[in-house]
């Protein structure tokens, strides 16, 4: 059979093929944890209800800790080279003032990317397919399989042809905020928090050359500078503000809107950031409004007999921070580095696993709880030294990740990669 495109006709009983691990979702989190676990001699099989390269919801800037990450992946210079820009200023601006700072050299980078998702999934897919593992598009996941104790070995679904089941020793759930994977496994939350946020983006050509941010008025907004010329331009709003725009009230200004979510989010700059909206000129915009109107904010046990959750199957939390890219990143290297060593001991599985766990959750709560606290928008001032204090835990976390022992079958050290993608500059 084809794995990577399944074609021809079915027969009436289920197909049956057979992995190490299956990684439902073949995106940025399940694309890394196959990487890694290919690159340790593992047979790794992906799936995925999509067909690649396509996009997907997404703020796209990848934070410092990210950045250590994609190096450590060994695939920064592809992402420069094929479209996404280095940006090494950041602009922040509030009515207390505006601040201009470059990036500075840290842990290998002095630049940080906004890759379109098309872009950078499909690297990261091709780096897991060039390690060994396959991928097999257009599959949807109906159940996952267990044996009488309760142990995960395997999934069964359906492609084009007809069922599929697909046995392993392992399953990964990387299929995102609803994943198939956790609610059939009864992966609980641990930890949650309310959800008061609100994400709206579209893509506008212009001019741009660094990562801005702008505080207003109950509003939190932002440029990132992507492939083609283009900026990802994005206003994060309580929920509330973002319905009423949405639904035809300017947010107590007592003129009705009409236009769907593209005069939504026009309206909502017009109105609480004049400046950035000045600069987005007639016929700018390049694609339609995008985003998530709730965006909840909660961990979910990530492990069991079997399986690990990777990505925001396991872990979601509100986008005013920008790190979710990041995050899967992280979440990927460490749940390898666990099931590879489950696979290698079995009697091992239950501890490693729990290790895994415990180190996401050590390791995601500080910007998580921060994350939190800004998606409350509390008021300007506190605001901003919310920000600061982001910026410290990404850095310390930036300075764990690169000092970690790089997974087996890694590339080498990240610095030299780092510096010769920071080169080619588009």
């Amino acid at each position: 059979m084809n794995i990577r495109r399944a074609g021809a006709e079915a027969g009436k009983e289920p197909r049956t093929v057979t992995a190490d691990v299956v990684v439902v979702g073949a995106r940025v989190a399940g694309a890394a944890t196959a990487t890694h676990l290919a690159r340790a001699g593992h047979d790794v099989l992906m799936l995925d209800r999509g067909a690649f390269p396509s996009d997907t919801v997404s703020t796209h800037v990848i934070a410092r800790s990210g950045m250590v990450l994609l190096s450590r992946l060994g695939v920064l210079q592809q992402l420069v080279e094929e479209g996404a820009p280095p940006l090494r200023r950041v602009e922040f601006a509030s009515r207390l003032g505006s601040v201009q700072r470059d990036i500075k050299d840290r842990y290998g980078t002095d630049f940080v990317l906004a890759p379109r998702r098309y872009a950078l999934d499909d690297v990261l897919q091709r780096t897991a397919l060039a390690a060994g593992a396959r991928l097999h598009e257009g599959f949807s996941v109906d159940v996952v399989l267990t044996d009488a104790t309760g142990r995960a070995i395997g999934v069964h679904g359906h492609d084009e042809r007809g069922p599929v089941e697909v046995r392993a020793a392992h399953v990964v759930g990387a299929d995102g905020l609803s994943s198939r994977v956790a609610r059939c496994l009864g992966a609980q939350p641990t930890v949650v928090r309310p959800a008061f946020g609100a994400c709206q983006y579209a893509y506008f050509a212009g001019a741009w050359d660094a990562v801005e941010y702008h505080l207003g008025d109950g509003v939190f907004a932002g440029v990132f500078p992507t492939h083609g010329g283009e900026a990802c331009v994005w206003a994060i709003t309580p929920e509330a503000v973002a319905r009423r725009y949405r639904n035809g009230r300017r947010g107590g200004h007592g003129h009705p809107t009409r236009g769907g979510a593209d005069a939504a989010l026009a309206h909502l700059l017009r109105d609480r950031l004049p400046d950035l909206a000045d600069r987005l000129g007639p016929g700018s915009q390049q694609g339609p409004v995008r985003g998530m109107l709730r965006m909840p904010n909660h961990f979910r046990r990530a492990h069991g007999p079997g399986w690990s959750l990777v990505g925001d199957a396991g872990y979601h939390r509100d986008a005013i921070t920008g790190h979710g890219i990041s995050d899967a990143l992280c979440q990927a290297e460490l749940a390898a580095a666990a099931i590879e060593a489950s696979l290698r001991c079995p009697s091992q599985e239950a501890e490693a696993l729990a290790d895994y766990e415990g180190h996401r959750d050590r390791m995601s709560l500080p910007i998580f709880e921060t994350t939190v606290a800004l998606a409350a928008f509390p008021d300007q001032s506190t605001f901003i030294e919310l920000q600061r204090r982001l910026a410290v835990e990404i850095d310390e976390l930036a300075e764990e990740l690169y000092d970690r022992p790089l997974p087996v079958g890694a590339p080498n050290h990240p610095s030299p990669e780092m510096k010769e993608a920071a080169t080619h500059v588009h």
